[in-house]
């Protein structure tokens, strides 16, 4: 009988959560890396006992660990992330030049193909890649060359923080970054396009429609449709309907568009969640109801999914990696918050339940459906 597996890491370490198909009884174990920031933790979609964590403490730096027992138990991997060539400099907060610094790795995405390849997306924004499970990292150099220059920090950092790897193309990759942008390789990471044709920052940069420099702060897609992608900017939710290469707004009736996490239901290509926040001053939901928006038709029109959710008095946040989706009928949909819950719905929105209260503040969440 297939099982779920949710991979919850948080300000304090990180916790597995498991279930059988019914998804109605959940055990937890950890924390695993107790003490430690984990700011990701993710399953090969190949080998799911083969698990990618990143670990982090301003005291003891950034470590990478490696499970091959579905995280029973962990070896630390390689946790050498070295600018190719002379790393030079980018825009600082204050519009000086900064060297360029790696800090900390914000996510990891295994290859559709290869349990021994996976990605890194890192603090200074740079995407890396391994090939022998984590042993060892090269920089995808080329991504820093779209005018590198001219990225500054959001207020979290300048963070590589999505990877979307296209499974109908295996060269063609969209990451994006706070406060950067989305860029999109066709050619396995060589070379890097900007795509944010479309995007406005009207308060954010001196020119609202540059190139570079948007806050973007995820994006989502449907294995289905590659081409579509979805974006929760720092304000704004947009589509694409043709690889990032022009974006419109999506965000309709939202109460706020501005927000961290965007999913897609497994199964409705066309079906998309967000969790609206306040403000960008104010991080907790509007009215403090915390509310999950669902739209059924690619944007515009959207409904407020609140059946177990607190209507009252709630004043958590969401962070961008911390919402899953996985791919059992109905679908399931889970988030975490600040607040150390973590909800899910086993009927794509409709009803919720907090499966986990109590853990420290989460930083991501994932899901593998388990055979």
């Amino acid at each position: 009988m297939a099982g779920v597996r949710v991979l919850v890491g948080t300000r304090k370490g990180a916790f597995i959560l498991t279930s059988d198909s019914k998804r109605e009884q959940w055990e937890v174990s950890g924390p695993y890396f107790a003490g430690w920031e984990v700011y990701h933790l993710k399953g090969s979609p190949v080998n799911p006992d083969r698990l990618y964590a990143s670990q982090s403490t301003g005291w003891f730096g950034q470590l990478i660990q490696v499970s091959d027992d579905g995280g029973k138990s962990w070896t630390p991997a390689g946790n050498e992330f070295l600018y190719e060539g002379t790393p030079g400099t980018h825009l600082w907060y204050d519009g000086s030049q900064h060297p360029w610094e790696f800090k900390r790795v914000w996510h990891l995405e295994p290859s559709l193909t290869d349990p021994d390849t996976v990605f890194a997306g890192v603090e200074d924004a740079a995407l890396f890649r391994s090939s022998d499970g984590g042993k060892t990292w090269q920089e995808l150099a080329g991504l820093r060359n779209v005018k590198g220059g001219l990225w500054q920090p959001g207020a979290g950092g300048m963070c590589l923080h999505t990877i979307l790897l296209d499974p109908s193309n295996p060269n063609r990759i969209y990451i994006a970054i706070s406060a950067a942008g989305a860029f999109r390789t066709d050619d396995g990471g060589e070379t890097w396009l900007p795509i944010n044709k479309g995007l406005r920052s009207d308060y954010e940069l001196p020119d609202p429609t540059a190139d570079v420099g948007h806050c973007v702060h995820n994006l989502a897609m449907h294995s289905s449709q590659p081409g579509v992608l979805f974006m929760q900017k720092h304000w704004d939710v947009m589509r694409s309907d043709n690889a990032g290469d022009m974006w419109h707004e999506v965000s309709g009736n939202l109460p706020s568009d501005f927000g961290f996490p965007i999913a897609v239901h497994a199964h409705e290509p066309e079906t998309i969640y967000v969790v609206p926040i306040k403000s960008d001053s104010e991080h907790y939901p509007p009215d403090g109801k915390l509310r999950v928006y669902r739209s059924r038709t690619g944007g515009n029109e959207w409904e407020a999914l609140t059946d177990g959710l607190p209507q009252e008095n709630c004043y958590v946040n969401i962070l961008r990696d911390a919402m899953a989706v996985d791919t059992m009928d109905p679908c399931g949909v889970y988030f975490g918050t600040t607040g150390g819950q973590v909800y899910a719905s086993t009927d794509a929105g409709d009803h919720w339940t907090a499966i986990v209260r109590d853990l420290p503040a989460v930083l991501s969440v994932e899901v593998q459906v388990l055979p």
